[in-house]
C-alpha cells in the first residue's frame, strides 16, 4: 500500500508570513458591500434602468411608481437605497422629488467589480 503524501511540513515550520496587506481592507469592503446590496435588488435594478433610459437624464418619482407596480412609499424607499449608496442622486422641486444617476457611478461599480 502507498504511504499518503504529507500535507503538511515535515519540519514544523508554520505558513510563511505575508508582507503585503489584504488587497481589500474592511472601510473598502463595507462600502463595496453597500452598493452591491443596493444592485441585489430587481426592483432598485429596475429603478437604476428607467432613470438611465430616460432622454432628460432625470425621473420624477411620480413616473417611477406605475412601471414598477408598486405604491409611491415603497418606491421611494428603493430609491432612498440607490441615493445612500451613491448611485442616484435626488433633487427636490416643490412636492415632486426628481433622481438622476450620479456621474460615473455606475463605471465606478464595474471598476470595482473587476478590480475584486
Amino acid at each position: 500500500m502507498n504511504a499518503l503524501p504529507t500535507l503538511v511540513p515535515e519540519t514544523g515550520d508554520a505558513c510563511p508570513s505575508r508582507e503585503a496587506p489584504p488587497a481589500l481592507g474592511a472601510e473598502a469592503a463595507r462600502q463595496k458591500a453597500v452598493v452591491f446590496k443596493a444592485l441585489a435588488d430587481p426592483n432598485r435594478l429596475r429603478l437604476l434602468s428607467i432613470v438611465k433610459a430616460e432622454a432628460s437624464g432625470e425621473s420624477c418619482v411620480c413616473d417611477l411608481t406605475e412601471p414598477l407596480d408598486l405604491g409611491q412609499p415603497t418606491v421611494s424607499h428603493h430609491l432612498k437605497i440607490l441615493v445612500d449608496a451613491g448611485l442616484l442622486s435626488r433633487e427636490k422641486r416643490g412636492t415632486w422629488a426628481y433622481y438622476s444617476l450620479v456621474p460615473g457611478a455606475l463605471d465606478a461599480v464595474s471598476e470595482s467589480i473587476l478590480a475584486l
